[in-house]
């Protein structure tokens, strides 16, 4: 069971990295660098980015995986000294996770939707200052679940 416990941190550690990852490349990179593109391209090219992002890889590694594994981590360490610090990043990433439900995806189906008809109407009705603040909000949370779960590992293995 201890093996299983470790597997589970580790898990969601590895998963958690890699959506606080996602979310902090969108915050230091793809953003800045599309914000001075003409209105065409943005739309363009972020519609192209969502749909990519959007396969089983990403979700299974990152989006999806860091939300199942930190909650078993958290079932598997009910009662254990990990579970303060696996509790607390559970919790900042569900906030991330209905951020994204709630703001962010809505933002990307719609410029998608809106195709190349009237790139510079579809650029406005995204809401480009609304997207990156609550994405710099995922990606706050997400890396601070990050750290809680690699103190977890470290309480693990100090307990065991």
């Amino acid at each position: 069971m201890n093996t299983l416990r470790a597997l589970s941190l580790l898990g969601a550690t590895l998963t958690m990295g890699f959506a606080a990852g996602a979310f902090a490349l969108y915050a230091h990179a793809i953003l800045p660098g599309l914000r001075h593109t003409d209105d065409r391209t943005f739309v363009t090219a972020f519609a192209s980015i969502d749909r990519a992002i959007i396969n089983p890889w990403f979700m299974l590694t990152a989006f999806l995986g860091a939300l199942v594994l930190t909650a078993a981590a958290a079932v598997l360490n009910l009662g254990r000294e990990p579970l303060p610090f696996v509790a607390a990043a559970l919790l900042a990433y569900l906030v991330v996770f209905v951020i994204t439900l709630a703001v962010n995806v809505p933002l990307n189906d719609a410029i998608k939707a809106a195709g190349d008809a009237d790139p510079a109407a579809a650029r406005e009705a995204f809401h480009e200052a609304r997207w990156a603040a609550f994405n710099l909000v995922r990606t706050v949370l997400s890396a601070g679940a990050f750290a809680a779960l690699t103190w977890a590992l470290v309480v693990h293995g100090r307990s065991t």
